[in-house]
């Protein structure tokens, strides 16, 4: 097949009907992965199954959506409590990963924070958005503009620092507008004295910074104070205030505290454990990292837990703490060992309260969630390889299948490539490819023949495993040579089966071969085991062409000097330097060539014929 054959029908296989059927419903952010694993866009949703649901829709998805869509090899989903604190994630996850297709499709603007300078005597409270180059405090992002703008307006009411710009502030001879409304107590023109004023900004700051029980008790013994007093409209506000306060000082779980914590949530199931880590630094959610341990059925979580943390954490930075959600066998042990290792104190916390434990439930939901995404997969894959046992006929289900593929330009730099699935899915670690030599140009017969006796002599030998089934990427004639290499090695317990393309080339509607068969096998429409088909065989179509790309790139970078013989690399590079590039080199005649020391004349003639002859 050539690179423009295999580029048209490169698809990347994902089944969003059976990934779609298990995805939560509660608020958070997705993240969609090409078949390189890199992220090719992040969203937000809160309703993460209705969002997602959207792009797969007929007819409702955008042109550049359907590009996008159409790329899609995996999803991943984190679960956040709020639709807000998924706006705080998607954007941090954004800035850090860049991801291609977020660049067009949504607004890239930063997210703002609340300011407090430090370089004046009577500091500045405003809303900041962009680079940090003043010097002072800030504090956020916060999820919008107007979120910040009613803090300020609340802060104002609470503790009345100035608000204006400096320009206007150094510029005034009388109180404005907000000292006689009472949002503002003149510091411009000394209503005020600094130590007060500081107090003020230390209590402002202690607000942002989420110490705020202390002003809330404040403000209900003044709401006490004035009902007392009958005067029951300013009670009223002040209740609005603590109202208001409350909602702010409610803990963003993005967000939350500052300090740096880790949080490690573990499930298990059906044989399988998935284990969360969700990283918090500096008060913010950097996002997680899933991880499927291979356990057998009789591990614990407080098991995996006491395993996976020394391995995970002792080449790593380590957090102060780590919150658990099982505690593990040894705690006591692991939490010195990571102490020592840290050259600081860690805390080993299974036991949390406050945010923590809304943290810990969080990561909790996500980890549960994700191990009913990984158990849904695996149990499709099985059930596809079951459709594959009905469909082919086979005695037992297969356990192993491996699929040829070839990749060329114009019949130069061949290269076959042979995956293997198990059923789990992709076993990359079998992976092979193989550079094909010796052949006519452009013969796909001769390269699969040439691919699958090189593949099976090393099964003889017993380096590999033997698949239960062959599929080949091609018609009657590349099945035939196939059979062939196998009959020469005496392998005949492995099944053939050829993928050949339907009409139009379309997915979906692909012809399977068999040896010694003039008609295609009759498929059950929509059968499961053609997804695993599509699969497998778009998987080697993807490995033949990367393999292929590879080998073209490193022949072309072969510089023409070094298929000259005789001209070694200080040789060649005493020429480039002398006559200031190839192409000096190629208008050189051999009399000047040969003037160059360690040129003899007739290297000098080999030199100008090599360029002489690739002009004619």
């Amino acid at each position: 097949m050539t690179e423009v054959e295999a580029t048209k029908s490169d698809k990347q296989h994902f089944d969003s009907d059976e990934f779609l059927k298990n995805l939560t419903r509660l608020p958070g952010v997705y993240k969609m992965l090409n078949d390189k694993g890199d992220i090719i866009y992040i969203g937000k949703a809160k309703n993460i199954k209705n969002r997602v649901t959207s792009y797969f829709r007929k007819g409702a998805a955008s042109p550049k959506q359907q590009v996008m869509v159409a790329k899609i090899a995996h999803i991943e989903v984190t679960v956040t409590h709020t639709e807000g604190e998924a706006l705080l994630l998607e954007s941090q996850l954004i800035k850090r990963h860049k991801p291609r297709y977020n660049i067009c499709l949504r607004d890239d603007r930063s997210y703002p924070y609340i300011f407090i300078s430090t370089e004046q005597d009577f500091p500045q409270i405003t809303a900041h958005r962009g680079a940090k180059k003043k010097k002072g405090s800030y504090y956020g992002p916060y999820p919008s503009a107007g979120a910040v703008r009613e803090t300020l307006k609340l802060l104002q009411k609470i503790f009345p620092i100035r608000q204006c710009e400096d320009s206007y502030y150094k510029n005034r001879s009388r109180p404005c507008l907000q000292h006689q409304i009472e949002r503002c107590t003149a510091p411009c023109v000394d209503l005020i004295s600094q130590e007060k004023y500081a107090e003020d900004v230390q209590n402002t700051t202690l607000f942002l910074e989420g110490k705020g029980s202390l002003l809330i008790d404040k403000l209900i013994v003044r709401m006490d104070t004035l009902a007392q007093h009958l005067a029951f409209e300013q009670a009223a506000l002040v209740r609005d205030q603590i109202s208001q306060l409350r909602t702010i000082l409610e803990k963003n779980y993005v967000s939350g505290e500052s300090g740096d914590v880790d949080i490690v949530a573990c499930a298990t199931k059906a044989g399988i454990a998935c284990v969360q880590v969700f990283f918090i630094r500096n008060g913010q959610n950097l996002g997680n990292k899933t991880f499927f341990p291979k356990i057998s059925n009789e591990y614990t979580p407080e098991n995996i837990l006491q395993a996976f943390i020394p391995q995970y954490y002792l080449d790593k930075n380590i957090p102060h703490e780590l919150i658990v959600s099982h505690r593990p066998e040894e705690i006591e042990l692991l939490a010195a060992v990571l102490t020592e290792h840290a050259g600081h104190s860690v805390s080993i916390s299974p036991n949390v309260r406050s945010d923590r434990a809304k943290w810990l439930q969080i990561a909790s939901v996500n980890v549960e969630n994700s191990l009913m995404t990984k158990l849904a997969d695996k149990q499709g894959i099985y059930a596809r390889f079951l459709s594959l046992q009905e469909e082919l006929g086979c005695q037992e289900v297969p356990k192993r299948l491996e699929c040829f593929d070839i990749s060329h330009t114009q019949g130069d730099y061949t290269v076959a490539s042979c995956v293997v699935f198990d059923r789990e899915g992709p076993v990359k670690s079998a992976y092979r490819r193989f550079n094909i030599e010796g052949i006519t140009p452009g013969d796909d017969y001769a390269a699969i023949y040439q691919a699958v006796s090189r593949r099976f002599k090393r099964l003889v030998k017993g380096e590999h495993e033997t698949p239960d089934i062959l599929f080949i990427d091609g018609g009657k004639g590349q099945v035939h040579q196939a059979e062939k290499a196998l009959a020469e090695l005496a392998v005949n317990s492995v099944m053939i089966v050829g993928v050949a393309k339907g009409p139009d080339r379309k997915a979906g509607m692909e012809k399977l071969i068999l040896p010694g068969q003039e008609c295609p096998l009759d498929v059950t429409p929509n059968a499961s085991a053609l997804l695993l088909i599509q699969h497998i065989r778009d998987e080697a179509h993807r490995f033949a062409i990367t393999g292929h790309r590879a080998r073209r790139g490193k022949a072309t970078k072969k510089s023409v000097l070094e298929t000259i013989a005789g001209l070694g690399p200080k040789r060649r590079q005493i020429l480039l330097k002398q006559f200031g590039g190839m192409q000096g080199i190629s208008r050189a005649g051999v009399d000047a060539l040969c003037s160059i020391e360690g040129i003899s004349r007739q290297l000098a003639q080999r030199i100008y014929d090599t360029f002489h002859h690739q002009d004619d």
